[in-house]
């Protein structure tokens, strides 16, 4: 059996990057929390974290910050079962279910997963918001137990289920197309146009006009990390976007937002990735995700 207070100091520094934030988390000095990372690092025989700016987890640290997170999850469901365990106020462990997901998921249709798991267990959720290119990442870190992805191949210890495809739309308003895109969508005016990007990890605009005209081109882009920002931006002619259907489809339909190209839409797929070992809350929770997605996704 592994420590608790040695898995905690490892999840501990993965989760905020550095040995001082993990020792004000958890309510012990610097000093404490490195003497634990560097037993537990001893006991297993290998490097658990890569210290840097941020310190990162290696492999087998993320594969260990999972295991501390399963450990919570599942003492938290034991004590919701047997009440007569003595209840510890501690989060040394957080009992969270962390779970990594793209901005776009959640602003169409994850919420209608988070509502379809409250109606069976109490148990809260954290969200990480990430570019669906980058989400599995947060798995292989360790950092989360599950993770709505672009990925389809299992991260190592994951089982991965395909969800169906988010499709985007390149959409503007009618006076920002008349103002950049008067010629035409060409690669000159793509250059001069103001985009929108959720971050820098964001290549769907970058995707889609390279397939418009035929080559790279590099865009102008303005960082909005909302789902709903880009939205609300591009109907206030800041610019244009890939926007999810579901969320521009009554705007395209009242003429307050335009698609740049007619009938290019962009289809995403997204699959869901979580820890193999079956875990109840776990196995709910991705019931209710599936549902959610077959209700909103396209096949």
């Amino acid at each position: 059996m592994l420590d608790e207070s040695l898995l905690a100091a490892i999840a501990a520094v993965a989760r905020e990057g550095s040995f001082e934030r993990a020792a004000r988390v958890l309510h012990v000095t610097p000093s404490a929390v490195s003497q634990r990372v560097r037993l537990l690092e001893e006991r297993i025989g290998a490097a658990l974290i890569v210290r840097g700016q941020p310190c990162v987890p290696t492999e087998i640290g993320g594969r260990l910050c999972r295991h501390a997170a399963l450990v919570s999850v599942l003492e938290a469901e034991l004590r919701r079962e047997l009440p007569m365990l003595p209840q510890e106020p501690t989060d040394v462990l957080q009992a969270n279910l962390r779970i990594a997901v793209n901005a776009d998921s959640l602003a169409t249709w994850f919420v209608d997963a988070m509502k379809d798991f409250g109606r069976e267990n109490t148990t809260l959720l954290s969200l990480t918001l990430d570019d669906e290119d980058q989400t599995a990442a947060w798995l292989r870190r360790g950092h989360v137990l599950a993770a709505v992805t672009s990925l389809r191949a299992p991260v190592q210890g994951c089982r991965s289920r395909r969800l169906g495809v988010l499709r985007y739309v390149a959409t503007a308003s009618p006076d920002f197309v008349r103002r950049w895109f008067n010629a035409g969508v060409t690669a000159d005016a793509l250059t001069q146009a103001p985009s929108l990007v959720f971050d820098r990890n964001d290549k769907l605009e970058s995707h889609w006009a390279r397939r418009q005209v035929g080559r790279d081109v590099q865009l102008p882009a303005h960082r909005l990390p909302s789902a709903r920002a880009f939205v609300d931006a591009a109907l206030a002619g800041v610019g244009w976007a890939l926007n999810p259907l579901a969320l521009v489809e009554s705007h395209l339909k009242s003429g307050t937002l335009v698609q740049l190209i007619a009938d290019t839409p962009v289809d995403v797929p997204l699959h869901w990735q979580v820890t193999r070992l079956e875990v109840p809350v776990l196995e709910q929770l991705t019931r209710s995700v599936v549902r959610a997605a077959a209700a909103a996704l396209l096949f």
